[in-house]
């Protein structure tokens, strides 16, 4: 903004929105909060949060002006990326994690352990040097049953198995300790399990399904299974994440079949794909995806795939003329209702390290990874969640995705294993209508994706609605803009929203944020409890943990839930050949290069192939971005590609932009504004060649940019200029 805080007056706050006699009576509080700061930019910006100045129904505009005047000059590289969350002293002794280190820091840490904020770091570390310690711990908050316990928490002696071997000897059911209930987590039968509402129901209440209700649903849909396929067989969910989707996702573990996870926006090919990797017996579908009152057809897409047989929910009353082998979903219920009890249905209990899913890579180029996850994998999301979203019985978890995608088993379990209700809406999260489902089903803790929340931003279609009940907001999928953060956070009086990154191979986030560190926007405060990675530069030389640095990032073999083996590839070529080693174990391969500021905090900066070599300075794609993206008001998103020149030469550099509704500007003004801003804020020998404007940008069904399709676009625009 160019505006110190202590610069704001009237004038400015009325600019920004509020009336005069709203903004003179801001004024004076804001004044107050900067004295009672004592000129410290961060203490200023604590003060002005911690007393609710900025309400949720204040324009964003003005939540702009206050952030950014009160870190106006502030250098980032002394101090770190500026804080917007602050973790309470008091609150933090009953979170989860705080509870725990409460109980056991001063025995594990002995005389050093102070409280939660100040211990937090060396707790971690413990974490990660004492498996056998912490790992128990944590496995008695949630909701674990085991038949067979295990012998021990790893085992490291088969020194192939580089992430080691967990929980060795155990046996379980993973589905059906998310069913039973549990008196220490306060998890009863007639605690409230799921809520939805279907899209179009705004004005209806909010439906519910009790954790009794759900266990007798699952168990007849396993009854079912088990009449018509053989015990092991794969069988696959594709539609979207309804109540009906986690009842046959949860019946098909129960039952000791593996599901298939296949996103409802695939097209036929890439769903005949998934049913050949995986050898599926079978598909659940739905007839049609009903969105914004028009149907679009899903069984007719899946068909064309070739699946061996098809079982089908009905979305609507018309009746769909099915295969000889396919079957509708009432016929399918119906085949156990004879049964004395077909309601009940005895688990069955198998090894910690049985697949109980297959899961996917996006799969760009040929065919996508084939990722296994086993009962281990549950666990360990879940715990995650526990860990560092403070998840428990208390929260209404929301989060819009899809069993296909590895957000919808994490957001599953990471309910069912901690006694929390699951909040699905069955329709398109984009509009008004799903942020008041959001505000009607209670929601405590709301995941979103980034590009969810820049159209919400841009669009204003959640102006007005009450979103304070929220405590946490979650983020995952690709780089977080520091603006659209800004705005989702303000919607609850700054809560906090907790970035993620991770891996389905990991069936976790190895970087997340917590409830007790202060948080910067769009940013990571640390890795996730129990895991270790160092940061190396081109040479495989880790630099020192405490050093800021830019580098790939190198994950700790020995990793609670990653995966040991893939489907269709070389588990030990794609993760760990080529990788350093550190302190006398081989490093995992994630991709991820990985900036680390001053104070520990982290920002994904791209993939290792990412990079970009410009005038021979190496710099990530993801970094560009995030100065042009706020370089004019026109801009909603932008894509840095580089490529050599059709003759040879230096890499130059190319901005695909996408521009917000209702805007328009000239390629070459943006190119300079570009340019000038990519030469202020990261290198000023760096400067923009070419943009170019497009409606939007290429991405995978996960969401993910595909540069390489925009790469190729730009070669093509190369051939036809020399032409």
């Amino acid at each position: 903004m160019g505006k110190s805080i202590t610069e704001v007056g009237v004038e400015d706050l009325v600019i920004a929105g509020l009336p005069v006699e709203e903004a003179k009576h801001f004024e004076t509080q804001l004044k107050s909060a900067i004295t009672y700061g004592g000129g410290s930019m961060v203490e200023v910006w604590r003060e002005i949060t911690a007393r609710n100045l900025l309400k949720p129904w204040y324009p964003h505009t003005l939540h702009q002006l206050i952030y950014y005047s009160v870190y106006d000059n502030y250098n980032e590289s002394v101090h770190g990326p500026p804080l917007y969350w602050f973790p309470s002293p008091y609150e933090s002794r009953y979170t989860n994690l705080g509870r725990i280190m409460e109980s056991y820091g001063p025995r594990l840490l002995g005389a050093s352990y102070k409280d939660p904020v100040s211990s937090f770091r060396q707790f971690h570390q413990f974490s990660v040097q004492n498996p056998e310690i912490y790992w128990p711990i944590i496995l008695n908050e949630l909701s674990i049953q085991f038949s067979v316990p295990p012998k021990c928490v790893v085992d490291t002696s088969n020194k192939s198995k580089h992430e080691g071997t967990w929980l060795p000897d155990s046996v379980l059911n993973i589905a059906d300790c998310c069913l039973q209930p549990s008196s220490y987590m306060k998890k009863h039968d007639d605690s409230i399990a799921i809520v939805w509402r279907d899209e179009g129901s705004d004005d209806h209440d909010v439906e519910h399904m009790t954790l009794k209700e759900l266990r007798e649903q699952v168990m007849l849909v396993a009854n079912a299974l088990d009449a018509k396929f053989c015990r092991g067989d794969a069988i696959a969910i594709d539609m979207p994440m309804t109540t009906t989707a986690v009842v046959i996702y949860l019946a098909i573990i129960l039952a000791g079949f593996v599901v298939v996870s296949i996103a409802d926006s695939f097209a036929p090919k890439e769903i005949a794909t998934r049913l050949r990797v995986s050898e599926a017996k079978a598909i659940f579908t739905q007839d049609f995806i009903v969105r914004g009152g028009r149907r679009f057809p899903l069984y007719s897409r899946v068909v064309e795939a070739a699946p061996n047989k098809v079982i089908v929910i009905p979305t609507t009353e018309k009746t769909l003329q099915l295969r000889d082998q396919d079957i509708s979903w009432e016929a399918f219920l119906a085949s156990v209702l004879h049964l004395p009890k077909p309601n009940y249905y005895s688990p069955f209990y198998q090894s910690i390290d049985s697949v109980t899913n297959i899961l996917f890579s996006s799969g760009t180029t040929g065919d996508p990874k084939a990722i296994p996850w086993t009962q281990l994998s549950p666990i360990r999301c879940a715990a995650d969640c526990w860990t560092h979203f403070d998840v428990g019985p208390r929260d209404v978890f929301c989060w819009p995705t899809n069993l296909g995608w590895v957000m919808g088993p994490i957001l599953l379990y990471s309910c069912f294993l901690t006694g929390a209700t699951l909040a699905l809406y069955h329709g398109s999260p984009l509009g008004r209508e799903f942020g008041k489902f959001v505000r009607d089903a209670g929601v405590t803790i709301l995941g979103t994706v980034p590009s969810l929340v820049k159209t919400w931003k841009s669009t204003c279609c959640m102006e007005g609605l009450e979103w304070t009940k929220i405590r946490l907001f979650a983020s995952t999928g690709e780089a977080s803009s520091v603006d659209d953060d800004l705005w989702l956070s303000s919607r609850s009086f700054y809560k906090p929203v907790m970035e993620c990154c991770g891996g389905t191979e990991l069936a976790s986030s190895y970087i997340l944020g917590n409830l007790l560190q202060p948080q910067a926007l769009g940013a990571f405060s640390s890795a996730s409890m129990g895991t270790g990675f160092v940061i190396f530069d081109e040479s495989g030389i880790p630099y020192p943990d405490d050093q800021p640095c830019v580098g790939e990032v190198g994950l700790f073999s020995l990793y609670m839930g990653a995966t040991d083996r893939l489907l269709n590839a070389d588990h030990e070529e794609v993760y760990f050949k080529g990788m350093p080693m550190y302190k006398g174990r081989l490093l995992r391969r994630h991709g991820d290069i990985i900036k680390r500021s001053t104070g520990g905090y982290l920002v994904v900066q791209g993939r290792a192939d990412d990079t970009m070599n410009l005038g021979g300075i190496k710099t990530s794609s993801v970094e560009i971005e995030r100065v042009c993206n706020t370089a004019d008001e026109s801009v909603l998103e932008t894509a840095a590609i580089s490529i050599a020149p059709p003759n040879g030469g230096p890499e130059q550099l190319s901005i695909f932009v996408v521009l917000k509704k209702g805007f328009s500007i000239k390629p070459d003004v943006l190119k300079l504004k570009f340019s000038r801003a990519i030469q202020a804020n990261l290198n000023p020998l760096f400067k923009v060649s070419f943009v170019k404007i497009v409606p939007e940008f290429p991405r995978t069904a996960s969401n993910k940019l595909l540069r390489r399709v925009l790469r190729d676009q730009l070669k093509e625009l190369q051939i036809q200029s020399k032409i």
